[in-house]
């Protein structure tokens, strides 16, 4: 059984020499009398979950436990959540590069991430979290965030500027962009600039313009409920055809884009 919460959920900006690295802030208070489960669907950012105590169970094809504070990763499929009772923390959303400068993450742990926190960020980490939860309010935990991740982005990794040239033209185009095209820019070779890419982003070009092209299908299915046409969001968002677009909803989010339509007016559709 699924409901919808009770709860607060104030947005933080972070600091601006943070731009590039962090999206941005989200804090959660909710509770509910019957179990809520949520689909979680994949996006150009790298989610970090640090809860105030509580356990939330994830399940994905590739993933499955409870966890608490935990780096959700960059992933190319769905993943199902579930809380009983109530919950509390703050996400931080990082971008791809952002989660390999600043927690040094690389290949298939940047990909799939659902690491325990304290094993990402060590004692440092542990520290953090409990300052969050003993700040007196959100405006108080968004300047911990801020303080916690300049100091690390003082000392830490820089990504090849070339896979960084990559991601900011696949980004700003939708995922619309051909790897060669990527490659001929940066004057690499595809192959050279997929290993680099895949080690510093955790998708490979291919797979993360896939995601970047369904966000931005998914954004637009949000921006138009109910949606006019599956045809023309298919046609607005670069797949081939409506087939193409149902094909990459059913693999990417589990679901066809009218059951996601369904979901996100709040319809009671139950995720698997």
């Amino acid at each position: 059984m699924t409901g919808p919460p009770d709860g607060v959920y104030p947005a933080g900006a972070a600091h601006p020499a943070l731009a590039g690295d962090v999206v941005g802030y989200c804090g959660y208070v909710e509770s509910s009398p019957v179990p809520v489960r949520r689909r979680e669907l994949p996006g150009p950012r790298v989610p970090v979950i640090v809860s105030f105590g509580d356990v939330l169970s994830v399940s994905s094809p590739g993933v499955s436990g409870e966890l608490t504070s935990f780096v959700a990763g960059f992933h190319d499929t769905y993943a199902v959540t579930e809380f009983a009772g109530s919950q509390a923390g703050l996400q931080i959303d990082l971008t791809p590069l952002g989660a390999h400068r600043l927690l040094g993450l690389a290949g298939a742990d940047l990909r799939d991430g659902s690491l325990c926190l304290s094993d990402v960020l060590g004692r440092s980490g542990d520290e953090f979290v409990a300052r969050l939860v003993d700040a007196p309010d959100w405006a108080s935990r968004f300047a911990l965030a801020d303080a916690f991740l300049l100091r690390r982005s003082s000392a830490a990794r820089e990504a090849d500027p070339e896979v960084g040239w990559a991601w900011e033209r696949l980004a700003s185009t939708g995922g619309r962009l051909r790897v060669a095209t990527l490659a001929d820019e940066v004057g690499w070779s595809r192959r050279h600039l997929a290993s680099r890419f895949r080690h510093q982003v955790g998708l490979g070009p291919k797979e993360a313009a896939r995601v970047l092209r369904f966000a931005r299908a998914v954004r637009r299915l949000r921006a138009e409920l109910p949606p006019s046409s599956i045809s023309d969001l298919a046609a607005g968002t670069g797949y081939a055809d409506h087939s193409h677009l149902v094909r990459e909803f059913h693999a990417l989010a589990g679901c066809t884009p009218s059951q996601l339509a369904a979901e996100l007016r709040g319809a009671p559709v139950a995720v698997p």
